[in-house]
């Protein structure tokens, strides 16, 4: 397994968005023994939009084609992982191996949580600017050259220096390390939320001013942006394993899903349902976009995505 414990996504949606409900005290999944099934499946939803479109569609189906309630509770992926060995959460359908630790031992050691199979979606993080930029100056695509073009960055925030764009301060990222050690005169700037660094970026973009930021795949609104991925030294494995340390980018993540074991043993056929869901970057995006650029519903936008792609999802529900 790759070693990513410093990937922890970056934030997209808020909980006014999500609709989510708090944790109960009791166990989230009550299992109905007659029918192998369960009166309600509790989905752990990391705070991002396409961890949010995840859990619309999976609800949708499961609430109306598997006769199946959900409920959805926002939860970092440290934290959903501690849910899941509690069995107060069902299933984490967006893990991007933020908490390797937390796998290890509810999955290898204590066998409580199991493995839920790839989402078919994979995400990477990196730097970067407007492509705008990059016509203007061919060679900024490149970190090493970088501290030629730091002053076009600066602002009130980043003081001398050039400003990194990030998301949350409470978004685990390497960029810190990556500026250290790669003697780079930028500093990180957080935006607060993923909305208001969509905002700053759009902004922006839309005024033509340089900028670089510390952003993602997949993500709905690069395809209403041109923007360029600035070149760092490329990732090998283990070259994060150290956080003072790193001096590299980022990995491609194939993202994961996990279960509790209780809920994949008892559930067999919701459990086998979300083993199934598998979809694209593209996918995700066209939902994500929906809730956060349209403004829809996550489930509407559940329900129109759902009723367009009935080929697709009818491949994930149980064969029996």
């Amino acid at each position: 397994m790759l070693n990513r414990k410093h990937l922890l996504r970056a934030s997209t949606a808020t909980v006014a968005l999500l609709g989510v409900t708090g944790l109960s005290a009791c166990s989230a999944a009550k299992t109905d023994a007659s029918s192998g099934g369960s009166d309600t499946v509790t989905i752990a939803v990391p705070s991002w939009v396409g961890a949010e479109a995840n859990a619309a569609v999976a609800k949708y189906i499961l609430e109306n084609e598997l006769d199946t309630e959900v409920k959805l509770t926002q939860l970092d992926e440290s934290v959903a992982f501690d849910a899941l060995n509690s069995g107060k959460a069902d299933a984490l359908l967006e893990d991007w191996g933020g908490a390797p630790k937390k796998v290890e031992l509810y999955v290898e050691d204590k066998k409580s949580v199991v493995e839920g199979g790839d989402l078919g979606v994979t995400g990477h993080i990196g730097w970067f600017v407007p492509k705008y930029l990059v016509d203007e100056h061919p060679d900024i695509a490149d970190y090493k050259n970088l501290n030629k073009y730091a002053g076009l960055f600066k602002t009130a925030e980043s003081g001398d220096k050039g400003q990194l764009l990030e998301g949350s301060p409470s978004y685990t990222t390497n960029d810190d390390a990556i500026i250290k050690n790669l003697k780079l005169d930028l500093k990180t700037v957080y935006a607060g939320s993923e909305a208001a660094q969509i905002t700053q970026i759009r902004e922006s973009y839309k005024a033509g001013k340089p900028f670089i930021s510390y952003w993602w795949t997949p993500q709905w609104l690069n395809s209403q942006l041109d923007l360029v991925e600035v070149e760092l030294p490329a990732y090998e494995e283990g070259c994060d394993s150290d956080p003072a340390k790193v001096a590299c980018g980022y990995a491609e993540t194939p993202l994961q899903k996990y279960l509790s074991a209780d809920f994949a043993e008892n559930n067999e056929k919701a459990a086998e349902f979300l083993k199934n869901f598998k979809w694209t970057n593209e996918q995700q995006n066209e939902v994500a976009a929906l809730i956060a650029d349209k403004k829809m519903s996550s489930e509407k936008a559940a329900e129109q995505w759902a009723k367009d792609n009935e080929d697709v999802w009818k491949a994930w529900l149980p064969k029996s």
